[in-house]
């Protein structure tokens, strides 16, 4: 949409957002690369391609503002809670592809604060505990199951504290739930069924400003040499003469040796054959201050997801140093779960422009129902929240993202599709990507079940049935 609901986290905007290098008006060389999108898998796209070969010629084009899209938009969230899916990745794809994709999910957490360090970019980068609240008997088993089976498979210095196969698992107790701040029921007013705390699972995760650490990448790459055309919408894409493309953008045509889809949502649009491959699908989140009253800590030091059966929330907190008494701003972003169908009424859509008023009422009780009200503080929901956002996700039939040459498109290649966890895919995703656009090919700890071939896309066209992470497991 040209008109997106303002995000929480573009004040202040980049001094990045409006950028048009002059060179893309009227082009007058062929680019080695084009990367179409400035979210975070455009940016480390950009940044491996010239720590490959620092003498790349890169340009980079996105619709909107930099990092306007669902990078700059998201939860800032670096959180893997990869015994999730891991039992059904044994299912699906065995023990050894199941062990790389959670591998990576954490290699990706920490290489993001890593980065964050190493560069320099002052982005609210922290790694941290995170907690997973449950709320579903059933889920809390399930969880501990696949817990013990994920140790049991690792290495055994995975296990050790901090690292991949790291959990405690706290029961529902008095001790658990005041040490978590949490109160014994969720108490939202727009939740029917009674939901107790079944229990918690506490692991490493992270949080972090998405848009100032992805924009702090691309002024890194921009002093490299990469060439940024903000506001430039890309209407097509077409091979042309002596094995390059033609980039159609709304005011020039730009031809590059290699274009690159870091679109996610918007894949589809741009290459129709990703139709139903890849799914936009639409979420909320607020940004919302606890109550002049509340108990909790000045900044809570764990992260949270609070997950039931139907799906789940997922939650950080961000000091906040503008006068603001209450300390802290807690950003809360899902609800999909509470609408009918799971919110199939949110996929298939690039509107990000309103709100859902479902989605809407219940996040603005959700706080307030999970912490309890006397510890959350706050008598009135509406003055709790300081502001509120919709952002486009990208998701896959089989839950995996897309990522290598796309078939029969020599030149052509996309890393998209990440299903709402793109803040522990993407960085590791470009980094695989730009091994196979240099000629080295999938790094061996790159998951198999990532890459986009002829086999996959026929397997799962026209099977999408809605993000495989809120589904109940069989």
């Amino acid at each position: 949409m040209k008109d997106p609901l303002p995000s929480y986290w573009h004040e202040p905007k980049s001094p990045l957002a409006n950028i048009i290098e002059p060179e893309t008006e009227k082009p007058t060389q062929t680019y080695d690369y084009a990367i179409i999108g400035s979210g975070i898998s455009g940016a480390m796209i950009a940044y491996n391609l010239l720590k490959s070969n620092p003498a790349s010629r890169i340009v980079m084009i996105e619709a909107r503002e930099i990092c306007g899209g669902a990078t700059g938009r998201n939860g800032g969230h670096t959180k893997a809670a990869s015994y999730r899916s891991y039992l059904q990745h044994v299912k699906e794809l065995r023990k050894e592809e199941a062990l790389k994709i959670a591998r990576l999910e954490y290699a990706n957490i920490v290489e993001t604060h890593r980065m964050a360090k190493d560069l320099g970019i002052e982005c609210e980068s922290q790694l941290c505990n995170t907690v997973d609240i449950i709320y579903d008997q059933p889920t809390f088993d399930l969880g501990v199951t696949a817990i013990s089976t994920l140790r049991a498979d690792a290495a055994p210095e995975e296990q050790e504290d901090g690292k991949m196969a790291s959990y405690k698992i706290h029961p529902n107790t008095s001790e658990t739930r005041q040490k978590f701040f949490i109160a014994e029921s969720n108490t939202n007013p727009t939740v029917q069924a009674e939901e107790k705390v079944a229990g918690v699972f506490e692991y490493l995760a992270g949080r972090i400003h998405a848009y100032r650490f992805t924009t702090g990448i691309l002024q890194h790459c921009v002093s490299k040499g990469l060439v940024l055309c903000a506001n430039s919408p890309v209407h097509s894409i077409q091979p042309s003469a002596s094995s390059t493309w033609s980039v159609h953008t709304q005011y020039s045509t730009l031809t590059s040796q290699h274009v690159i889809l870091a679109t996610n949502g918007y894949t589809p649009y741009l290459h129709p054959a990703l139709q139903t491959l890849i799914v936009p699908m639409r979420g909320q989140i607020t940004a919302q201050r606890p109550g002049k009253r509340n108990l909790l800590p000045k900044v809570l030091d764990t992260t949270y997801s609070f997950i039931y059966k139907e799906g789940y929330e997922y939650m950080i907190p961000r000091p906040v140093k503008n006068g603001d008494a209450h300390g802290q701003h807690i950003i809360i972003g899902g609800g999909l779960g509470r609408l009918d169908g799971g919110g199939q009424g949110e996929y298939g859509t690039v509107d990000d422009s309103r709100l859902n008023s479902d989605v809407s009422g219940y996040l603005k009780g959700s706080l307030k129902g999970y912490f309890g009200a006397e510890t959350w503080g706050g008598d009135n929901d509406d003055e709790s929240v300081v502001q509120e956002w919709t952002g486009i996700m990208g998701a896959t039939a089989d839950g995996r993202p897309f990522v290598g040459e796309v078939p029969a498109n020599k030149g052509l290649w996309i890393s998209a599709g990440f299903n709402g966890h793109g803040m522990v895919l993407c960085l590791k995703s470009a980094e695989a990507l730009v091994d196979m656009m240099t000629g080295n090919g999938a790094p061996g700890w790159f998951p198999a079940s990532f890459a986009i071939s002829e086999e996959r896309m026929e397997r799962v066209r026209g099977t999408f049935g809605g993000r495989t992470d809120m589904q109940v497991p069989a």
